[in-house]
């Protein structure tokens, strides 16, 4: 089962959104979802994180064969979100990866606050589905709602040397929410810190 892909993202297909990472001789087929291509897109030629979930998807037909894929997210609570969104009835992998074009967070909000208007702009996600998806998940979501509410409105692309940063911070053990929070309060006062700097502020706050 793989977990977490860290590599070099080589390309990204904006139609199908699915990217190739090359860690080291091998190079992986992840898809992901609609709210990560644009962040992506910026980052061709760099280093990437992406959280992953395995599963396998039937080619079509009697006797079709199954297909492996693997979907990646950018945050590890993106991951449980969707592993929640997609046990709502009526929603499979594909749908709620096409579904899923806003930040986690902003449509955990609306899902809290029962907002079945703006879920229902969501792609593929009509009236219908909309109230469905309150009716399962209203009352499951509070952790990423309160991402959504404090984090969304004023979240901005880690630099170069943050997600460095990150991902030292992740190989130590930090949780990945706490420890972006804490890069991103270090930011607003150093915007240019290095990565060992801003690793050794991270842990200055945390003191």
């Amino acid at each position: 089962m793989i977990a977490r892909i860290i590599g070099i993202l080589e390309e990204l297909d904006t139609d199908s959104n699915v990217a190739l990472v090359e860690v080291g001789q091998l190079g992986y087929e992840v898809m992901v979802p609609g709210y990560a291509v644009s962040d992506l897109s910026a980052r061709v030629g760099r280093e990437v994180v992406l959280y992953c979930l395995e599963y396998y998807e039937a080619s079509g037909g009697i006797g079709g064969n199954l297909i492996p894929r693997i979907i990646g997210f950018p945050q590890a609570q993106d991951k449980q979100f969707f592993q929640r969104f997609i046990k709502v009835k009526g929603i499979g992998v594909r749908k709620a990866l096409r579904a899923l074009s806003r930040p986690i967070g902003e449509i955990a909000v609306e899902i809290e606050t029962g907002d079945t208007k703006m879920l229902a702009t969501l792609p593929e996600i009509g009236k219908r589905t909309a109230e469905q998806i309150v009716a399962e998940l209203k009352g499951k979501v509070e952790l990423f709602a309160l991402s959504g509410k404090h984090l969304v409105a004023e979240h901005k692309p880690l630099s170069d040397a943050a997600r460095e940063a990150l991902v030292i911070l992740l190989q130590l053990g930090e949780k990945e929410v706490e420890a972006e929070a804490l890069i991103q309060q270090v930011l607003e006062d150093k915007p240019e810190i290095t990565t060992d700097a801003l690793v050794q502020a991270v842990y200055r706050l945390k003191g």
